[in-house]
Order: structure tokens, then C-alpha cells, then sequence
């Protein structure tokens, strides 16, 4: 009966996680794109999100590692995260995937953790900014990854059997999770103090 209630259990919190995940995300893409479409309509106007000159936006729209690919990066989110969405509504629904589905999503928020750590060091060491939506996507891709890439391998996602370094990490998710959010934190804030001893 434990077995059948944690199996029942464990995939809608999973679900409800990627829903929730996935629409952060998104605002995130999606107020960061209006905010470029603001810029690009009026460059010298004032974005809600330019608090100071160090917590803004607005170097980073402008900036080229903004458009990484010829096009702002918002437009990734904005379809990116829509998927976690998607798959999170499909699990509430009852669907199963097949192995090669759960490979190829892995791959997918894989390669958003990938991007999402060379835009923190660019905002951080590069752009000297942080940028509020930008560290929202942060916020909502790291725990992605290592919720995703944990649960996969205990699932046998990866190999032929479930991984027992996936059944014994996933419950450390979270704690991982804090430990990337405090990395990042305290290599802002070498910076900013390296900034501050600069300008002084």
C-alpha cells in the first residue's frame, strides 16, 4: 500500500512542479520580451525592472549576450517553457512517456541549465548586473534541471535499470538546489564588493 500511495503520489508533485516551474518561467520570458519590445520602441525609456545600476535589465536586452542567437533570448523562454508545462498537465492527465521522450526533454532543460550558467557569469563578471527576470529564470531552471535529471535516473531513464545514485540524490534535490542559488549569490556579491572597492 506504501509503495502504491508514493507512486501515486511522487508524480503529481512532480507534475505540479513543472506546471509551476514552467509558468514562472514563462512570465519571466514573456515580461522580459516586453520590456525589449519597450526598448527597442523608445531606447530611452525608464524599465520598471532598472531599479539601480547595478539590479536592471535594460544592459542586459541591450547587451549582445542578450541575443545570443541573432534574436532577443526571451524569445527561448517563451517557447522553452512552455514544455515543462505541457508535460506537467500531461502527467496530471494520466499520460506515460516513453523512455526516448523523458531523454529528449532531459537533453532540452539540460541545455537551458548550460545557458542559463553562461548568463550568470556573463551578468555577473561581464555586465556587472542582475537583472530581476533574468534571476527568476535562474531561479526556476536550476531547480528544473536537478529535479528532472534525478528523477530520470531513478526511473531508469539512462540505463537499462533505475540508477541508485538517482534514488538516493532525489530527495536531496532541494538542498542541491539551495546550494547552486547560495554559489550564485556569493559570487555576486565578490563582485559587487570588488565593484564598490573599484568605484570608491
Amino acid at each position: 500500500m506504501t509503495d502504491v500511495t508514493e507512486r501515486t503520489r511522487l508524480p503529481i508533485a512532480f507534475a505540479v512542479f513543472l506546471i509551476i516551474g514552467g509558468v514562472l518561467g514563462w512570465w519571466a520570458a514573456f515580461s522580459l520580451t516586453v520590456d525589449k519590445i519597450a526598448i527597442l520602441t523608445d531606447p530611452s525609456t525608464d524599465l520598471d525592472c532598472n531599479i539601480s545600476p547595478l539590479v536592471q535589465c535594460g544592459k542586459n536586452l541591450e547587451s549582445w549576450q542578450g541575443a545570443v542567437f541573432g534574436f532577443p533570448n526571451p524569445l527561448l523562454g517563451l517557447g522553452g517553457f512552455v514544455a515543462p508545462i505541457a508535460v506537467g498537465v500531461a502527467l496530471l492527465a494520466g499520460a506515460h512517456f516513453a523512455r526516448w521522450f523523458w531523454i529528449a526533454f532531459n537533453v532540452g532543460v539540460a541545455g537551458a541549465f548550460a545557458f542559463v550558467i553562461w548568463l550568470i557569469s556573463q551578468s555577473i563578471f561581464v555586465l556587472g548586473t542582475l537583472c530581476p527576470w533574468c534571476m527568476l529564470v535562474w531561479l526556476v531552471t536550476i531547480p528544473l534541471f536537478w529535479v528532472l535529471t534525478l528523477r530520470n535516473a531513478r526511473e531508469g531513464v539512462f540505463g537499462a535499470r533505475p540508477a541508485p545514485i538517482g534514488r538516493a540524490l532525489l530527495p536531496w534535490a532541494v538542498p542541491i538546489t539551495v546550494f547552486c542559488y547560495l554559489t550564485v549569490a556569493l559570487l555576486a556579491q565578490i563582485q559587487l564588493d570588488l565593484y564598490r572597492a573599484l568605484t570608491s
